[in-house]
């Protein structure tokens, strides 16, 4: 998948960097504030981010790919994090991770051409009682089998799709 998916729009990040001018330790807020506007942190806004606090770009890509919360590649609008811990992983959370990156036609997790789905294994989401579980944004499905995530996962495409007409 290409960057080019959005055109860059380098206004919007002149006025994060304006709030910015002069403050020490605003590499972190920057980063985060340029992620919100445009859902990841595109190739030339990390190199405008660099020129901008006078810093070498290998120290900004040092910090967005050190933090987990930073991505380099645009996501979906829908996220889908499906917990492998060892309580949902003995109750089959693989089957269910596999079911659903195959149905999006994504082998192994990642984000559909289309961005309406990123697909992501997580560690843990911390409700083992509801295992197997997964999040999709910020609602919480668990005691899933594979098809059961299948028709939750269908639900948000169905949305997807009629907001695409």
């Amino acid at each position: 998948m290409s960057e080019s998916v959005q055109t860059f729009d380098g206004a919007k990040l002149n006025a994060i960097l304006s709030r910015f001018v002069g403050k020490p330790g605003a590499l972190i807020p920057i980063l985060q504030q340029t992620q919100d506007e445009y859902g990841y942190l595109p190739r030339e806004a990390v190199r405008r981010i660099a020129r901008g606090l006078r810093m070498p770009e290998a120290q900004v890509y040092g910090v967005a790919t050190f933090y987990a919360q930073f991505h380099l590649k645009p996501r979906g609008r829908h996220i889908i994090r499906v917990c492998l811990g060892t309580a949902c992983h003995v109750r089959g959370a693989e089957m269910i991770f596999s079911r659903i990156t195959s149905a999006l036609d994504l082998n192994g997790g990642g984000t559909t051409e289309d961005l309406a789905f990123t697909v992501e294994k997580v560690a843990c989401l911390g409700c083992c009682g509801l295992a197997p579980m997964m999040m999709i944004d910020d609602e919480t499905y668990g005691r899933l089998t594979p098809k059961s995530a299948m028709e939750i996962v269908n639900g948000y495409l169905g949305e997807t799709l009629a907001r695409a007409s």
